[in-house]
């Protein structure tokens, strides 16, 4: 098993951050450009990779009580992972991204899955900014 693991702190409450992230109509904006997700009934979603072509049976799950959302595959049980919301102080957020791989054929190799977490990150408070950014103007 291999996992990773990349945090970010975002300007903006906690809230607004987990409510952008565990948008599943807008997860494409912040996702790494290679992954699809479209909801079936939730829990259950279908995860499109563009690098194999391929569609993926997954769960998602979101936990707005705990500010966390939690992912992975259904039946071949290859990888999983979860993004946690924590403030930090007043008006700042700090967001954690976990991913382990379970099958070692899934695992697009640490440098690969580093940057993908890393550009996520920054889409997605692009994101939380554009909305808070709306929502103040």
């Amino acid at each position: 098993m291999t996992e990773y693991e990349r945090s970010r702190t975002m300007p903006a409450q906690p809230e607004h951050v987990f409510d952008q992230a565990a948008n599943v109509d807008q997860l494409d904006t912040w996702l790494p450009e290679a992954l699809h997700v479209e909801a079936e009934e939730l829990p259950a979603v279908t995860v499109h990779e563009d690098r194999t072509d391929e569609d993926t049976s997954a769960l998602l799950r979101a936990q707005r009580d705990q500010m966390r959302l939690e992912w992975g595959t259904r039946e071949q049980g290859s990888y999983a992972g979860w993004l946690q919301v924590a403030g930090i102080d007043a008006g700042a957020s700090e967001v954690t991204v976990h991913l382990s791989f379970f099958d070692d054929s899934h695992d697009p190799g640490e440098q690969t899955v580093r940057d993908a977490l890393d550009a996520s990150l920054r889409r997605l408070e692009e994101q939380v900014r554009l909305r808070v950014d709306h929502e103040a103007g």
